[in-house]
């Protein structure tokens, strides 16, 4: 999901970064960019990794829509 938001605040020159330690996440912060948008592996495998989020938790997701 990173990937996505990351892919959205691009347009704007923006990215959030995630400091990592041993899976651990230590810090996150917002962060200019002269960069903009992935590579095509990392967009393919980025849809890839939401639509099987989306196929996985789509029931559950469509009855917190509707809360």
């Amino acid at each position: 999901m990173l990937w996505w938001i990351n892919q959205q605040l691009h347009i704007f020159g923006w990215s959030i970064v995630v400091v990592m330690k041993d899976d651990k996440i230590l810090e996150a912060y917002p962060a200019r960019v002269k960069f903009r948008g992935f590579d095509d592996n990392n967009n393919t495998q980025g849809y890839i990794k939401v639509s099987k989020y989306m196929k996985e938790n789509a029931e559950e997701l469509l009855k917190e829509a509707k809360e």
